[in-house]
This record gives structure tokens, sequence and C-alpha cells, in this order.
């Protein structure tokens, strides 16, 4: 599988990187080693997951989905296989958030004890921090990385003004830089991404890692009733999204078009339009069995035509 440069970070990643956001959640621990073991065999390399991951999750605090990829990586012995991503910032528990420097060298440790490693290939803002200086937190990152913990960074959900003062403070002060980007970006949520971000990551050489690539499963194609939400547990985001109406089963319809022409299904279509952008290095996927998971590895190999990129563009246009 052909792997591409994760910005300037030397960090080579296959086109798909799995959220771990599902592990210790919606899959249990031996679902999650069984689809973290299928990933690696499937030639993928890349996981990404967060310290706050499942705090939402009633009876849950945040770390769980750490805990369950450090237990696998223990038991497995295949942490030298992957490019492990964390993310750090958002709240986990009172005053425990942010970018500080004071607060981010023990959230460091404490996600290092969960993964059980002693390193994080990609440490990640987020989010952004408008309380503390980006001088304080690139610096923080800085240590970090003479220490031996992070082998490079990247932010996540930051607006483009301040993502381009974030770069231009490393480049000024000569501190390491956000090689990557982790926006929301997909075939229906295209304009946040699109209208200035995505020029500036092409610009300066950043990475994309986009997350919610299939719209929260909505552009899967298994969701067009609001019944086939029942007992979802991302039905709630898609209804608030309104992913449901007309232009969100127009491109449903350009999907099914496309995938029925190539003999696969609308995910891998979906996600092989993403690959194609400018910019966009590996979308985010999530699954919670085998079936799903190779369902959606189809796409690291699947090539869309001009005609099939063209429909799914105009089928997703902004009125």
């Amino acid at each position: 599988m052909q792997l591409r440069a994760l910005g300037r970070s030397g960090l080579k990643t296959a086109p798909l990187v799995f959220g771990g956001n599902v592990f210790g959640w919606t899959a249990d621990e031996a679902t999650s080693f069984s689809l973290l073991d299928a990933w690696l065999d499937a030639g993928f390399n890349m996981v990404d997951t967060a310290d706050v991951y499942s705090s939402w999750v009633s009876g849950h605090v945040g770390g769980e989905s750490e805990t369950v990829i450090g237990k696998w990586l223990k038991a497995t012995g295949k942490r030298d296989r992957v490019i492990l991503a964390t993310k750090l910032g958002k709240p986990m528990g009172a005053r425990l958030k942010g970018l500080s420097r004071t607060y981010m060298k023990p959230a460091v440790e404490a996600s290092l004890r969960r993964l059980q490693t002693d390193y994080i290939d990609l440490y990640q803002a987020h989010e952004d921090d408008a309380s503390t200086p980006l001088e304080e937190t690139l610096g923080a990152f800085a240590d970090l990385i003479k220490e031996g913990k992070v082998r490079a960074i990247g932010a996540s959900n930051y607006t483009a003004e301040r993502f381009e003062a974030a770069l231009h403070v490393s480049e000024k002060l000569g501190l390491p830089r956000y090689e990557s980007l982790q926006p929301e970006y997909n075939l229906y949520d295209r304009q946040g991404f699109e209208a200035r971000m995505q020029t500036l990551c092409v610009q300066k050489q950043v990475g994309v890692i986009n997350y919610y690539g299939l719209a929260a499963g909505f552009l899967s194609g298994k969701y067009r009733s609001e019944k086939d939400l029942q007992g979802r547990a991302r039905g709630v985001r898609i209804i608030e999204k309104g992913y449901m109406e007309p232009r969100g089963m127009r491109i449903l319809a350009a999907l099914d078009s496309v995938a029925q022409k190539l003999n696969t299904t609308p995910a891998a279509v979906t996600l092989a339009w993403e690959l194609a952008q400018p910019g966009i290095t590996a979308p985010i996927v999530s699954a919670t069995s085998l079936t799903q998971l190779h369902e959606l590895a189809q796409a690291a190999a699947l090539k869309l035509g001009q005609d099939d990129m063209d429909l799914l563009t105009q089928a997703s246009h902004l009125p």
C-alpha cells in the first residue's frame, strides 16, 4: 500500500487512519483488539485517538480509548508497526484542560501511561486554547519533542487564522510547527475546510487527516430515514446536522450511482472522493466490526474517474 507523507514530519501514513473513538465505547475490548489486528493486516498503519475519548459516555471519565489501545500494544508487541496519534486539550475534569505548559506536561504523561508506550508519534492540540499564548503551547510541545516523548505535533479544530498564526510563531521562533491538521471534512461538510484552510495546508505542506469522513455514518448510505437511526449512537448528530434534508439525499443518490457503476459501496466512494481532494492526506474512519472495516478499506485502492468526481462534487455543492 502506498504511504503518504504527513506534512514535513517524516511520518508516513497509509491512505486511511483508524479513528479510535469507538474503542471502549461502541467496540468492547475484545472487538477493539480484533479491529486493530485486522487494520494492520490490511496494510494500514495509523491509529488516532484522544485522551478525552470516551468521556461523553455515562460512567466514563476519559482515557478509555487510550487504555484499550495500550492493552493491545502490550499484548501484541506491535508498537513499532503503528503510527500512534493522540490529542489533548479538551476537558478531562475540573481545570484539567487547555494547552498551557503546566497542564501539558502531566497530560502527556497520563496518555503515555494509558497507551503503555514511551513516545507518541503525533501529539495534537485537540482544540485551540485562546487563553494560552501560542508561544507557550508550541514551546511546551518543543520540550516534549526534545525529551523524546513526542515525534511530531498537529492541531485539530483551529480556525484558518489561528492555525496560520501558529505556523508563523513556529517559523519566527524556530519552534516545531504543526505538521498536521484535523478538520471536519466530507462531501456534505465542505465549506469550513475548503473556504481557506485547504489552500493554506497545500501551500504550507501541512498534512490533513480529516475527521467525520463519513459524516457520522450518513455517507455510508445506511441511514436514509429517522427510523434507521433508532438506537444508533450517532443518530442525534445526523439529525442535528440536517443530513437527511434534500441536499443530503441528493448526495446519497450520487454516491449510489457511482457505487453501483463501480461495484463498490457508497462509503468507499465518498472516501475515495476525499482522497482525491487537494491537501487531504488520509481521512479518519471508524469501524465496530470486521465487515465494516473491510468495506472501508476498499477506498484506499479505489480510483474515481473525472465524470464520477464531477457528479459527486456537483451533487454536494452548496446552493
